[in-house]
C-alpha cells in the first residue's frame, strides 16, 4: 500500500495562474489538528503509515457505529480498512486519540453506477455518491460514538444555495505531508443540473472525498448538522480536477433511506426505480420560470383540486392542472405571448360570482380592473370591466382572495394599497366590488409588505394571510376578517434568503384539501412548494423547478 493512490483519485493544483478566483487569492483551506467527529481511512498499512484514503465522519444514530463517506470511496474498500477519527500522523493504533475502527460493512445505493473504468461518474447517478459504513468497536471495546462522545446529525437541506458550511477533510500525503486535517467555511452554490452543492476553496486535493459539509461547525464539537458529503460529479470536482472547486450531493430521501438500511444492517432494496436526477414538476426549467411574472391558484378544471395559473413576462398565460398530490399535469396554454398582458400588475383567482366556478380578477398598470368569469382550459372567456382606466385601483398594490367573511360561497377580495391600507370586499360580482370594509388605515408598516397571499394556514378552515416583508421576514395572520388582519404569528425572522422570493401564491395542491400549500418563485427561477404550511412554520419543501435547470 506504500505507493497506493487515494481512493478518490488525484485532484491537481491549478496548472496556470488566474484559472479561478480561488487560485488568485480566493478562499483557502486552513490546516489544523482535526476534530473528533471527522477522520480518515487506512488499508493494510495502518494509521502509522502515510497512505490514508478519503475522509469519513461520525453520524449520530441508534446503531452508534455509522461512518459517512462517499460512495466512490466505499466501492474500493474492504474488510482490511479501518476508520481513524482525528487521525494523528505517525502514531500507531494504540496512540490514536480515539482508537481505530474496522469496517464491517459498506452501504451504497445500487443505482450509483460509475463510468466504465472509473470509480466516479459524470451522470445523474453522481447525485447518489454517498455511502455509510458500519464499524466494529475499537481496540478498547468502545463503540464509535461512545469513543468520540457524539455524532453529526444527518440533515436534508432545503435548497442548495447560500448554505454556510464548514468542510473538513484529509488531503492525501502528496499534498499534506504533515497529515493535517483541512477546514474551510464558505457559502454554497448549486452545481447546475444536479442535486449537488458546490463550494470554492483551495487545498482540497485527493483524499478529501467523503468530507462532511457541516452547517453549524465548531472545533472538536460533539454535535453538528451535516447536509452533504464531498463527492458527486466526477468524484466531487470539475473536469479539470482543480483543488479549489468541490461538489457534494445534497442529502435527499435516497440517502436517508440508505442510512436507515445501514442502521438496521439490512440490504438496500435492489428493485428501486432508475434514478433520473433532477426532475422538474413544472416544465421549462429555471431560465423560463424567471419570467413567471404573476401566479395565482384556483380550481380552474372543476375537479376540486387547486390549479396553478401563470402570467409570463411576455404576456402569455398558461395553466397547470394540479393532481392533488403536489404535482401538476400537462401545461395548458390559455393565451399566447402578447403585449396586453404585460401590463397586468396583480391578480387573484377565486369563485367571485358564487357559481362554483373559478374566476380571475386582474388589476392593470393604468388602474383598470377586470374580471374573467369561469376560466377553464379552453381560455379566458369574456372580460368584465370592474374599474375604469385611471381609477383609484391603480394604487391597489396586491390583491388576494379567500373566505374572509366566514362564508362558504363566493370568494372575498382583500386589497393592500400603496399607502398601507387594507380593505376587504365581500360582495364581489361581475361589474362591482361590493361593500368596502377598511381593515387598516394608512400606515408605514404595511407599505413594506412585499408579497401576500390568502389561505387556510395552520390546520384551521378559517381564512388567513401569509405576508413576506421587505426584510425577508414572513408572518402569518390567522382569522382574517372584517374586524382586522387577524392574529399575527412569526414564521421567519429577517433573513437574506426570502427577499429573493419574487412571486408567491397559495392553494389546495395536496391531499388534505386545504388552501395551505405555498408556491414561491425565486429570483433565479427556482420554484418551490411548501406543502401544508402552518401559522408558525413553513410546510414540507418540494422543488417544482430546480435552480440551474
Amino acid at each position: 500500500m506504500a505507493d497506493a493512490q487515494p481512493l478518490d483519485g488525484p485532484r491537481a493544483a491549478p496548472k496556470a495562474p488566474g484559472q479561478s478566483v480561488a487560485a488568485a487569492g480566493g478562499p483557502q483551506g486552513t490546516a489544523f489538528p482535526g476534530t473528533r467527529l471527522v477522520g480518515t481511512f487506512f488499508g493494510s498499512d495502518g494509521p502509522g503509515g502515510t497512505t490514508w484514503h478519503c475522509t469519513g465522519s461520525v453520524l449520530d444514530t441508534a446503531a452508534r457505529n455509522i461512518v459517512l463517506t462517499a460512495a466512490h470511496c466505499g466501492l474500493n474498500m474492504n474488510a482490511d480498512y479501518i476508520f481513524v477519527p482525528k487521525f494523528v500522523m505517525g502514531a500507531g493504533p494504540d496512540q490514536q486519540p480515539y482508537g481505530i475502527f474496522h469496517i464491517q460493512r459498506l452501504f451504497t445505493d445500487p443505482r450509483y453506477v460509475p463510468d466504465k473504468g472509473s470509480s466516479t461518474t459524470r451522470t445523474a447517478a453522481s447525485d447518489l455518491d454517498t455511502a455509510f459504513a458500519r464499524v466494529s468497536a475499537n481496540q478498547r471495546g468502545q463503540s464509535l460514538q461512545d469513543a468520540v462522545g457524539g455524532g453529526l446529525t444527518f440533515t436534508q437541506p432545503s435548497g442548495y444555495t447560500n448554505k454556510n458550511v464548514t468542510v473538513v477533510g484529509y488531503p492525501s500525503y502528496r499534498h499534506n505531508s504533515a497529515g493535517s486535517a483541512l477546514k474551510c467555511t464558505v457559502p454554497t452554490s448549486q452545481l447546475p443540473g444536479f442535486r449537488q452543492m458546490s463550494m470554492t476553496c483551495g487545498g482540497y486535493y485527493g483524499g478529501v472525498s467523503g468530507s462532511p459539509w457541516i452547517t453549524d461547525y465548531s472545533d472538536d464539537a460533539r454535535t453538528g448538522h451535516v447536509i452533504g458529503n464531498l463527492g458527486g460529479y466526477n468524484g466531487g470536482g470539475n473536469d479539470a480536477d482543480v483543488d479549489y472547486i468541490s461538489y457534494a450531493p445534497a442529502f435527499g430521501a435516497d440517502a436517508a433511506n440508505l442510512l436507515a438500511d445501514a442502521v438496521a444492517n439490512q440490504d438496500p432494496p435492489t428493485d428501486l426505480p432508475p434514478y433520473k436526477g433532477l426532475q422538474d414538476a413544472l416544465p421549462g426549467g429555471a431560465a423560463r420560470w424567471r419570467g413567471a411574472a404573476l401566479l395565482t391558484s384556483a380550481d380552474y378544471t372543476g375537479d376540486r383540486r387547486g390549479d396553478l395559473l401563470t402570467v409570463w413576462s411576455d404576456g402569455g398565460i398558461t395553466l397547470y392542472p394540479g393532481d392533488g398530490k403536489g404535482g401538476f399535469g400537462s401545461e395548458k396554454r390559455l393565451l399566447k405571448a402578447n403585449s396586453t398582458w404585460t401590463h397586468a400588475r396583480t391578480l387573484s383567482g377565486g369563485d367571485f360570482n358564487g357559481d362554483g366556478r373559478a374566476d380571475l380578477l386582474v388589476r392593470w398598470s393604468d388602474g383598470e380592473a377586470t374580471l374573467y368569469p369561469a376560466i377553464g382550459t379552453a381560455g379566458l372567456g369574456q372580460e368584465v370591466q370592474m374599474a375604469k382606466s385611471g381609477s383609484a385601483w391603480k394604487n391597489a398594490v396586491q390583491i388576494t382572495s379567500g373566505q374572509f367573511d366566514g362564508g362558504k360561497g363566493a370568494s372575498d377580495l382583500l386589497v393592500r394599497w400603496s399607502d398601507g391600507r387594507l380593505t376587504l370586499h365581500t360582495g364581489v360580482r361581475a361589474g362591482t366590488f361590493g361593500p368596502t370594509q377598511q381593515l387598516l388605515k394608512a400606515n408605514d408598516t404595511w407599505t413594506k409588505a412585499a408579497l401576500l397571499t390568502g389561505g387556510t394556514f395552520g390546520g384551521s378552515s378559517a381564512a388567513g394571510l401569509l405576508v413576506r416583508w421587505a426584510d425577508g421576514s414572513l408572518d402569518s395572520y390567522a382569522g382574517t376578517s372584517a374586524t382586522g388582519p387577524g392574529t399575527r404569528s412569526r414564521v421567519l425572522g429577517p433573513n437574506g434568503t426570502w427577499p429573493h422570493a419574487q412571486v408567491m401564491t397559495s392553494g389546495d395542491f395536496t391531499p388534505d384539501h386545504r388552501s395551505n400549500d405555498l408556491i414561491v418563485r425565486w429570483s433565479d427561477g427556482e420554484t418551490t412548494l411548501y406543502a401544508d404550511t402552518g401559522t408558525n412554520a413553513l410546510g414540507t419543501e418540494n422543488t417544482l423547478v430546480h435552480p440551474g435547470t
